[in-house]
């Protein structure tokens, strides 16, 4: 059994949802977010979001492209990305994490070679935000062979057929984008989510996780009553953005209660039970 199955299993088993939050590899640097990593399952997360540093970022807001470009600033890169969940599971071997990005690197790195450096530095799922899942076997059939899932992405906008088709080869979740548009812009509609997360439901037995729109420990427990998990971004790489002049070990404090404040969130929840 993957990370993935096994956390959202052990999840179900306890009659709760998940906490995912999502840091950029390498913002502000490099040794702060490893330090940030390392604190987080024990601030409740349940699996782990990182993103791989690109210079267009096109389906993010304004908080995740800056995080992104403070990365790269600092020097991030793939290896460096690798390296960083490398580092990770050098103590944790059971917190999933998953990759999010855009193919262009992937591509550039070579689609193969990719994938099987993600598999040995410990990663266990993979985003690509701008790969379809008509033009995805280039990446899906390598993951697979390697044991990364390929998560796939569906929004308000995705009619059954077009549903069918996302779920086609999709594994380990299925990550609902709560609104149209970009991360970290819009509030969520609390009764659409709700129905879109039934309708997903009653077409997959994955896990369905939701983000974009999450701000806030009140608005992660209005997910967790609806979905399986709850995706926390831009309001995470926005605190670094905020502490940005404080000491380091002050910002990691930060980061971290706050990620804390949503985990107990997420997890107090009452609600939808975790999909059988």
């Amino acid at each position: 059994m993957s990370r993935i199955a096994a956390r959202f299993a052990a999840l179900k088993a306890a009659g709760r949802k998940a906490f995912v939050p999502f840091l950029s590899a390498g913002d502000p640097d490099a040794d702060t977010t490893l330090a940030i990593l390392e604190k987080l399952p024990g601030a409740g997360a349940d699996l782990i979001e990182l993103g791989m540093p690109f210079s267009d970022p096109m389906a993010d807001g304004p908080a995740v492209q800056a995080s992104s470009l403070r990365a790269l600033r600092a020097g991030a890169n793939m290896h460096r990305t690798f390296d960083l969940v490398r580092k990770f599971r050098k103590a944790d071997d059971a917190t999933p994490i998953v990759l999010m990005g855009y193919f262009n690197p992937i591509h550039a790195y070579g689609a193969a070679r990719f994938v099987k450096d993600a598999a040995a530095a410990g990663a266990d799922g993979l985003i690509v935000v701008d790969l379809p899942p008509e033009e995805d076997e280039v990446l899906r059939v390598p993951a697979t062979a390697q044991g990364l899932d390929i998560i796939r992405l569906a929004t308000p906008t995705s009619d059954a057929a077009r549903l069918a088709r996302i779920l086609a080869g999709a594994g380990g979740f299925l990550y609902y984008v709560s609104v149209a548009g970009v991360t970290g812009t819009k509030d969520f509609d609390e009764s659409a989510v709700a129905d879109a997360v039934a309708r997903i439901r009653a077409a997959t037995p994955l896990p369905v996780a939701v983000g974009f729109g999450v701000k806030t420990p009140d608005h992660a427990a209005a997910i967790a009553r609806i979905a399986d998990a709850v995706v926390v971004g831009s309001a995470i790489v926005r605190r670094i953005e905020d502490r940005l002049d404080a000491p380091r070990a002050a910002l990691v404090a930060d980061v971290v209660e706050l990620c804390r404040a949503l985990a107990a969130s997420t997890h107090a929840a009452q609600g939808d039970k975790v999909q059988a």
